[in-house]
């Protein structure tokens, strides 16, 4: 075949590269909300997932989809989905670094801080299979209200050991968990549940009911275990449903069918039944509710941390691609309208990642009035924020990339996986309105307009555009009276803490362009149109990944 042209103007893959090392607005963040962290950890973990070798595992994870065996050839139930082995590959590299349910057993400085930190990198690399990895993390803390299954599950939970073998949690060095909440007629409403369960005795692990019923939304139904809600007499409550029971045998587990999502490839989200299903109570009959807003609190953060990496991971690629490209004369970064938009996309990213990384804070310091009161009105906003952000920041990291950004093979083909990611945080453990209800109930709890003043108060007087947004929520909250204000206030409470945050963390160049654009005014609805007193080669060169 005669060759017909040369390849060139064609950008590097941006692979064999250290995502922590590169990522200086998250150690900027680290430095300010953990002082005395050893980030080493995070140093090899970044220098790991940037590899060729990981990017290629993240890669099959996601062409080669999990796969349904309700039966065995010979017609024997076993309810079973099988995974490309480059999943199991990403899973043993995810628990490896102890983000699952590692933290809640460390006693080293700002555990949660640093599994954060290391959810976010990892999300840059594949976000879909730390599905059980957030379960997991999320669960732990609510196994303490069954002392008996604590003491069994509990170490596990945290080992750094992965084994996907299906059977009984004594014979495995690591397990990872699940969650049932959700119905076909209720979704978000779990109050309108029918699955029931019926009390049958009692042993080493307390109450054991039998449940039947239907879960809607049941992720990663490979877990070792499940938290489930159930209909108890005493009301909704919540339960502990092993996938294999102690003596081997598996439960009454059946998998109907996996869903066919927009994205979210590698993981496995299904629908099942459960048929007289063996499980034991959590906490009291009728506490259900109060449980699983516990857990929501926790999956709600990683859904935050989830969405920052995928920004920064889309960012980074349509940097790298850019200052590689070359159009009209010159590469396409040294374009004015190009480095415009690159450079609000830097202001995006690094918000959302110090806003993240604040609201992991506030779970180191659970003795800490303070802190507790910002996690309750963080998570709802963070998560809530950085999330509807998510979606529109992926299409314009795409438009950079131009045609190539639309394709699914290749290294390009990571941005098209980005993009069809990246609703799923903003819809999973609570969509918008959810969480804006949600901030409203928090601001009944304590002195939320104290707690939010002193928030802000470290960055006063740096801003007039910030000053006046401070001056201004404390009468907003107290009029707050209508729920269809709620998400506008969302999203005003979430600008003001992510201005504050960059203040104290991050160049002049930049908090002094986000101030001007997100709360001063000087902006468009797009994209691409800050104003050209901002210092666009000084943000674009702090957020380069190279």
């Amino acid at each position: 075949m005669n060759p017909t042209h040369e390849v060139c103007n064609q950008p590097a893959p941006l692979v064999d590269y250290n995502l922590f090392d590169t990522h200086r607005p998250l150690q900027d963040a680290l430095r300010f909300n953990a002082p005395h962290l050893e980030t080493s950890a995070l140093r090899q973990l970044g220098e790991t997932i940037g590899s060729v070798e990981m990017q290629q595992h993240a890669r099959l994870a996601n062409v080669h989809p999990p796969q349904l065996h309700t039966h065995d050839r010979f017609g024997r139930r076993i309810d079973e989905v099988e995974f490309h082995p480059s999943y199991h590959a990403l899973m043993k590299a995810a628990v490896g670094a102890g983000l699952h349910g590692t933290p809640w057993t460390r006693t080293s400085a700002s555990p949660h801080v640093l599994r954060a930190a290391g959810f976010m990198l990892f999300t840059e690399l594949e976000p879909s299979m730390l599905c059980p990895i957030s379960m997991s993390y999320a669960v732990t803390p609510a196994l303490r209200s069954n002392a008996g299954v604590h003491a069994d599950w509990g170490p596990k939970l945290a080992s750094l050991g992965y084994d996907p073998a299906l059977k009984p949690f004594a014979e495995k060095p690591g397990v990872t968990m699940g969650m049932g909440m959700t119905e076909k007629q209720g979704g978000s409403d779990v109050r309108a549940n029918t699955t029931r369960a019926l009390r049958v005795g009692i042993d080493g692990w307390g109450e054991r009911y039998e449940i039947t019923g239907h879960k809607w939304f049941f992720s990663a139904p490979m877990s070792d275990a499940f938290l489930v809600l159930a209909q108890a007499p005493a009301g909704l409550s919540c339960f502990f449903l092993p996938r294999v029971l102690p003596d081997g045998s598996r439960n009454a587990i059946h998998i109907q069918r996996l869903k066919d999502k927009l994205g979210n490839k590698a993981n496995a989200s299904s629908e099942v039944e459960f048929h007289s299903a063996n499980a034991w109570l959590i906490g009291e009959e009728g506490r259900g509710i109060p449980q699983i807003l516990e857990m929501g609190t926790m999956t709600r953060l990683d859904c935050a941390l989830g969405t920052s990496g995928l920004m920064r991971q889309a960012l980074a690629l349509a940097l790298n691609h850019t200052a590689q490209r070359s159009a009209f004369g010159k590469p396409l970064i040294e374009q004015p309208l190009m480095k415009n938009v690159l450079a609000d996309m830097a202001l995006e990213s690094e918000a959302a990642t110090a806003l993240a990384i604040r609201l992991a804070r506030a779970f180191d310091k659970p003795d800490d009035a303070h802190e507790r009161l910002m996690a309750r009105l963080l998570t709802p906003v963070a998560k809530f924020w950085i999330c509807k952000r998510g979606s529109h920041f992926a299409q314009e990291a795409m438009e950079c990339l131009g045609g190539n950004g639309y394709v699914e093979e290749g290294g390009e083909g990571v941005m098209a996986r980005i993009y069809r990611e990246m609703p799923l945080n903003s819809i999973w453990e609570g969509a918008g309105n959810i969480m804006a209800l949600d901030l409203l109930r928090g601001l009944r709890k304590g002195d939320a307009v104290a707690a939010l003043a002193q928030e802000l108060a470290p960055a006063r007087g740096q801003h007039a555009a910030f000053d006046r947004m401070a001056d201004a929520l404390p009468a907003r909250i107290d009029a707050m009276a209508t729920e269809s204000e709620a998400r506008r206030l969302a999203q005003d409470v979430a600008l003001a803490v992510q201005a504050a945050l960059l203040v104290q963390t991050a160049p002049a160049a930049v908090h002094d362009a986000f101030c001007a654009s997100r709360l001063g005014g000087d902006w468009g609805h797009a994209f691409g149109t800050l104003g050209t007193g901002a210092d666009f080669d000084a943000i674009i060169e702090r957020a380069m990944p190279r």
